[in-house]
């Protein structure tokens, strides 16, 4: 608790410039800052899942640099063998992604040294006679990895999911018969002793879960509905006793529905007809969770999560059609959220009402998800072009950065650097100490 207050009295310190004020205003900087760290003691070194240490894209980082290029502010930069989507997923200096070699037929988890950028551990987890086919923006090995202190989860879909230790030796591996069509997505969730995964294939869909120390089954939900690559999101959400309910938040094909993590149970469900392929993971705040819909006329969804069976009709509070995201995922900070679609048309939106403050056009186009970190947010398209833009109610770019390169994977902001991963390598991108 001592932890979590410092770093709260300097976040509060760090934000209070006048600029970022003026934007933000103090009541929702204090909002921003409670939402940021109410869902986790995750250290500010850290970014071991995912979309950083809440799954939402929320750093506690208080400095970073805002302008790079091939020629400036790169630390290091290291080559990264094979093709693959996943995330930097970093804990205690090292940072643990995935890649797919020889078309696939070789799983590999690599482990890269923060301060230096060399390759500690490439390990092969599964080899493979025929992957099958992904889709063109897909790769074998697109779900980033999720860390614990003595532990590293991997998932590759259907391929298979394993266990490793920070030595890269491998503790267990198991493999979720279905299939994945366009290749992996869904990245892995850990609650408590249980290793959660969305599995919503061409032919059958299904949440599971698995012991995390042995990676045996304990409970299995079916579902009905469409294929879909959705990371699943852990929330707790306040009930009329004062008491909070943890649920699991699970997008798919058609309905996304949320789950007792312990037993797998459905709590409650929203249906969206015809939506499928969904990829954004959701975020929850001011007591609202927030969903897109999937493909292929996405429409984002804002569910009052306090509800029980098909709230359908009861729960959905709002609705946005224009600039939906396909791929990205949303950021909240303070009162707003944050979209991108992904045809460049950037929205921010008052997250109690949907009212629209504006939407703006990016250059590019996106499958890399929003990140808000030292008071500004960050989008990277396709193309490695990182554009950093002011949070708030009015629209205003601070920096447009360049790599090539072309990049899907989502940046990670840890110990005032931005790593950030291209389809041959990784950078550590960070500003000269003064």
């Amino acid at each position: 608790m001592v932890c979590l207050l410092t770093a709260r009295l300097r976040l509060s310190a760090s934000f209070s410039s006048r600029s970022l004020c003026q934007f933000l205003g103090v009541a929702s900087l204090l909002v921003m800052l409670s939402v940021s760290f109410s869902k986790t003691r995750v250290l500010a070194a850290d970014w071991p899942q995912f979309r950083g240490p809440s799954g939402e894209g929320l750093s506690s980082e208080t400095m970073l640099p805002i302008e790079w290029s091939e020629e400036k502010n790169i630390r290091w930069k290291t080559e990264i063998p094979g093709r693959g989507w996943s995330s930097p997923a970093l804990r205690d200096g090292k940072i643990w992604l995935t890649t797919a070699v020889d078309d696939g037929k070789q799983l590999r988890a690599i482990c890269v040294d923060a301060a230096q950028g060399q390759i500690l551990h490439d390990v092969l987890v599964f080899e493979l006679d025929d992957p099958g086919a992904i889709h063109s923006k897909n790769s074998h090995a697109s779900p980033t990895p999720w860390i614990e202190d003595n532990r590293i989860y991997v998932h590759f879909g259907a391929h298979g999911t394993a266990c490793l230790d920070p030595s890269g030796k491998i503790l267990w591996k198991t493999k979720l018969e279905y299939d994945h069509r366009h290749g992996p997505a869904a990245s892995p969730v850990v609650v408590d002793q249980l290793l959660i995964i969305s599995c919503d294939g061409d032919d059958k869909q299904f949440v599971v879960a698995l012991d995390k120390l042995t990676g045996k089954e304990v409970w299995r939900t079916s579902r009905e509905g469409a294929m879909a690559y959705c990371t699943p999101l852990l929330i707790q959400v306040p009930l009329p006793d004062g008491t909070k309910q943890a649920q699991v938040v699970c997008p798919g094909g058609e309905w996304v529905i949320a789950y007792n993590p312990k037993t797998g149970e459905e709590i409650w469900k929203v249906r969206y007809p015809k939506g499928y392929s969904n990829v954004p993971r959701p975020v929850y705040a001011h007591g609202l969770v927030v969903v897109s819909s999937g493909y292929n006329t996405p429409v984002v969804f804002a569910i009052d999560p306090t509800g029980q069976g098909d709230i359908t009709e009861t729960h959905v509070r709002w609705q946005m059609k224009k600039g939906a995201p396909l791929n990205p995922s949303p950021v909240v900070v303070g009162d707003e959220i944050y979209f991108i679609s992904d045809g460049g048309i950037a929205s921010c939106v008052d997250m109690k009402t949907g009212k629209v403050h504006w939407q703006q056009r990016i250059p590019g186009n996106y499958s890399a998800s929003w990140v808000f970190a030292a008071g500004k947010l960050y989008i990277t398209n396709e193309a490695g072009l990182t554009t950093v833009v002011r949070p708030g109610t009015e629209f205003e770019v601070l920096a447009e950065n360049p790599l090539p390169g072309r990049t899907l994977a989502t940046l990670a902001p840890v110990d005032q650097s931005i790593y950030l991963r291209t389809d041959h390598h990784l950078y550590r991108i960070e500003a000269p100490k003064p």
